[in-house]
């Protein structure tokens, strides 16, 4: 992981976002696009640069054993291409989930899975929390879903089932506030995907007995012991039902 204390992944000044989106250039890339945010020194870095690694956790996956999503999650959090915010997580949630519900008996072609996770979860921009109303991580979950249930838009459960779990993973992250804090909302849409999964399609995933974060020294907008994974609160986090 990035441990940078900062925002901005070229020279750790704050990101700044504005009311009214503009054409930017990415610094990395120098490709154009239509955004509201940059950093305090005027640097923009695209989506496809931030996440320019994240093909690297379908090798991951494709050699895990875990049935615990969120202890398979924490790896690819410390892979050097994973920062402490940005739409990587879009991806990570979704390919943990499909990754544990594979070890823990769910019938599912795991690679075609997770290649197809990679696919849906890039599409979810960065900052789809605050412009959207939908954390990227939660949308995540509903992917995860659609993918092992074969959701399509003409489906019937699945496509509820996918509906439902995108809905139940938000309730849980918006629950607890802002600002975002893509750690945070990944472990919260992780454990209301796995008690989801229980529930709707017999298959039990794992999770720890506590979830402590040990991230939040990197994160400008870290709650504090307001976050259910602070360390001054171990062994407190939420249990969705």
């Amino acid at each position: 992981m990035n441990n940078d204390n900062n925002e901005c992944l070229l020279c750790g000044a704050h990101l700044v976002y504005a009311d009214t989106p503009v054409e930017m250039e990415c610094a990395l890339c120098h490709k154009k696009f239509i955004n509201n945010v940059r950093c305090a020194q005027g640097h923009y870095v695209c989506d496809a640069c931030h996440t320019s690694g994240v093909d690297s956790i379908v090798a991951l996956c494709l050699h895990e054993s875990s049935c615990n999503p969120i202890e398979i999650v924490e790896k690819m959090m410390s892979l050097p291409s994973c920062h402490m915010h940005g739409p990587e997580h879009h991806v990570m949630v979704g390919a943990a989930l499909i990754t544990a519900y594979h070890n823990a008996g769910g019938a599912v072609d795991l690679e075609r899975a997770l290649t197809e996770m990679v696919r849906r979860g890039k599409q979810v921009p960065g900052g789809a929390c605050g412009n959207w109303g939908a954390c990227g991580a939660a949308v995540s979950t509903g992917m995860y879903m659609s993918i092992v249930t074969g959701s399509t838009p003409l489906a019937t459960r699945a496509w509820s089932l996918s509906n439902l779990m995108t809905a139940r993973a938000l309730e849980q992250v918006a629950s607890h506030g802002g600002p975002r804090c893509c750690k945070r909302d990944s472990y919260l849409s992780i454990m209301a995907a796995v008690h989801f999964t229980t529930q709707e399609l017999g298959i039990t995933m794992q999770l720890p007995e506590h979830i402590t974060c040990t991230r939040s020294r990197f994160n400008n907008q870290c709650l504090g012991s307001r976050c259910p994974f602070s360390p001054r609160l171990t062994g407190l986090y939420p249990a969705p039902q």
